[in-house]
């Protein structure tokens, strides 16, 4: 999956805190497709955010809010 600085600015509310809700949990179908048409690459079912990436959306909690 593309890196997490590129597409996360990119999201829409909904889907940032669809992620910020479900730390861990696979990818919803809306949050891939998103995803998928930010960076143009596939993103299959069952992707799960990294640790890494888990803990950047934490540091982005206060623009979710």
């Amino acid at each position: 999956m593309h890196d997490i600085h590129e597409w996360w600015p990119e999201l829409s509310i909904g889907a940032k805190h669809a992620l910020v809700e479900a730390p861990g949990k696979p990818l919803t179908d809306e949050v891939r497709e998103e995803i998928a048409a930010i960076t143009g690459e596939e993103i299959p079912p069952q992707s799960v955010l990294s640790h890494d990436d888990v803990e950047f959306i934490e540091t982005q909690r206060e623009q979710v809010d």
